[in-house]
């Protein structure tokens, strides 16, 4: 990507500049290093509460959002297992508000018991929602508890259980904040309407006199490789019997990874996937099937996931056997260099079109900047050495029968 600029601050912030002259809109994005793999397991959901408390008043500013929306601006914020992401969307001219608010509230949230009263019932009532009252709500628990023994990972995003996020108190929500909300723990990437130097010189003046502090190290345990195949049934209100079959496999980062990311691809993605061709069009077995990767900064999963037309043993047999088929196929006969410039070509046309989004962009600068890669050169560097045979022994590392662990969710009348 052109007209690119990078530097980090004293502080320690590091800052993205993408120059995008005549825009009318900009985008600030302040990516935190902090996710639910840095919550301790007996207070899980607390780096989602928090995105939540980020929004409730700062040292100066009462209103983040009316302040935002006086000037033109909306915002929103994410949190993920690895990261927590905040960023704000407003008029270029405006731009020193988003600036003059994020800086406000990475010096000092007001801590306010009111905010913390208030957020506590809104997260409480968005896992009943999400997780006991929609169906399949509570896959996401049961599937990482049982793929994962020590690694944080175990526990989804959203907390393991609600009674955690009602039981953060004010020390919880202030050690949080000093441990994790600094500015030696962040990357603000924009793109807008204003010159690198100019754009320096705004950062400078909001975010430059705060403080930077000492960061606790992230010592996490490493995931133990199954010893054995592991499996789970469960069964509620649902429509469908959901099976899905997960495989450890690489962290970001590495070239196994972008394998892994290629074969979940030649599997499932488009009509001219292997899974479409030979599993879901003939709509014989299964009403939808994917094949994804978790994307995670440790160690993560392949997940092979599909909502069954049948019911029963005889149904479910049926299904694993098809995928195990076409898996071993890929495995044994590997993957065509036709079939890999497919993929690769599908792959690098989805990313072009998505920079061209001003979210996407801005959010794949900071990310970039956090992996210390060239946003313009990172498809070329990642994916394309990647050679039909590499491919092909990162299936079948990944495909090992002795590590699969399935999670079986049947509906409850049978």
């Amino acid at each position: 990507m052109k007209d690119v600029t990078r530097f980090t601050l004293p502080n320690g912030l590091r800052i993205v500049h993408h120059y995008n002259p005549g825009t009318a809109m900009a985008m600030v994005d302040v990516l935190y290093d902090v996710g639910s793999r840095d919550e301790h397991p007996d207070h899980t959901g607390m780096a989602h509460l928090f995105e939540h408390l980020m929004f409730g008043g700062s040292v100066n500013i009462a209103d983040y959002d009316g302040e935002l929306q006086r000037a033109g601006g909306m915002s929103n914020a994410w949190t993920s297992q690895d990261f927590t992401n905040f960023y704000d969307i407003i008029p270029c001219r405006n731009i020193e508000t988003a600036l003059w608010l994020e800086s406000d509230r990475m010096l000092s949230l007001a801590f306010s018991d009111k905010a913390l009263q208030v957020q506590r019932s809104v997260v409480v009532e968005e896992f009943k929602q999400a997780c006991l009252n929609r169906p399949y709500g509570d896959m996401e628990h049961h599937l990482k508890g049982l793929c994962y023994t020590v690694h944080p990972y175990r526990y989804p995003v959203i907390g393991k259980e609600f009674s955690h996020i009602e039981g953060v108190t004010q020390d919880d929500v202030r050690s949080w904040f000093s441990s994790h909300y600094a500015p030696n723990n962040a990357i603000l990437a924009t793109s807008c309407d204003i010159p690198a130097e100019r754009f320096r010189e705004m950062v400078e003046r909001w975010f430059g006199d705060i403080p930077s502090r000492k960061i606790p190290s992230r010592d996490l345990p490493r995931e133990p490789l199954p010893a054995a195949p592991r499996s789970q049934e469960v069964s509620g209100d649902v429509p469908q019997t959901w099976i899905t079959v997960a495989y450890p496999m690489a962290p970001y980062g590495v070239p196994a990874y972008f394998a892994a990311d290629l074969v979940s691809d030649v599997l499932s993605n488009g009509r001219s996937s292997r899974f479409y061709r030979e599993l879901l069009a003939p709509g014989k077995i299964f009403s939808d099937l994917d094949c994804s990767i978790s994307g995670t900064e440790d160690p993560g999963l392949m997940l092979v996931s599909g909502r069954l037309l049948g019911r029963g043993p005889e149904a479910e047999r049926e299904a694993v056997e098809a995928v195990n088929r076409e898996i071993s196929r890929l495995v044994d006969k590997g993957v065509g260099e036709e079939e890999l410039k497919r993929c690769l070509n599908r792959l690098e046309s989805s990313r072009t079109f998505d920079m061209l989004g001003l979210m996407n962009r801005v959010q794949a600068l900071a990310l970039a900047e956090y992996h210390g890669e060239d946003l313009s050169t990172s498809f070329e560097r990642n994916y394309l050495p990647l050679t039909p045979e590499e491919i092909c022994r990162t299936a079948e590392e990944i495909f090992n029968s002795s590590r699969a662990m399935t999670l079986i969710y049947r509906p409850a009348n049978g």
